[in-house]
């Protein structure tokens, strides 16, 4: 059995571990090594602003590990500061551990995403998708609206792909 709930900045520990030891695993085999090299160390750690947001969300197991962790915002990603569209929110920060992996985690994660962003007025969400994770957000109801490079650094330009979902 799998509980969801909002992560707090006390996760931070928590959600890095999860981090570390899933993206390397199940992003690797989607990227050229050279790009996830420069990526990793920025991609697996926890994001402070996210860990606060209050949407952001933290699944873990009746034993208590951590099985995954992601969320949502209405800021754009890698864009804080850009007028926000109350009515659009973005996908962040997804991730399932290895050995949870096709057990429901990022499903359940992913309604209450869904869930509490419907009762916050946000009726479309945007999500940039790590190649490998573009089945996931299909099967959840996102369609392709194209690829993308998310930037990274001044220059590191992280393969993906944007895709959008009505809530309604």
């Amino acid at each position: 059995m799998t509980a969801v709930r909002v992560a707090t900045v006390d996760d931070a520990a928590a959600v890095t571990a999860l981090l570390e030891a899933c993206y390397p695993t199940l992003m690797t085999p989607h990227y050229d090594p050279a790009v996830m090299a420069r990526a990793l160390p920025l991609m697996c750690r926890a994001n402070p602003s996210l860990l606060a947001s209050s949407t952001f969300y933290i699944a873990m197991s009746t034993e208590g590990t951590t099985l995954g962790c992601g969320g949502w915002t209405l800021a754009r990603p890698g864009a804080p500061d850009d007028p926000v569209d109350p009515t659009l929110g973005h996908i962040r920060h997804f991730a399932t551990h290895p050995d949870a992996v096709r057990r429901g985690v990022a499903r359940a994660i992913f309604a209450r995403c869904a869930a509490d962003a419907r009762a916050a007025g946000v009726a479309r969400f945007e999500c940039f998708s790590a190649l490998g994770a573009e089945p996931f957000y299909a099967a959840m109801g996102f369609r392709a609206v194209g690829p993308m490079a998310v930037a990274m650094g001044p220059d590191l330009r992280f393969p993906s792909t944007r895709m959008v979902m009505d809530l309604a």
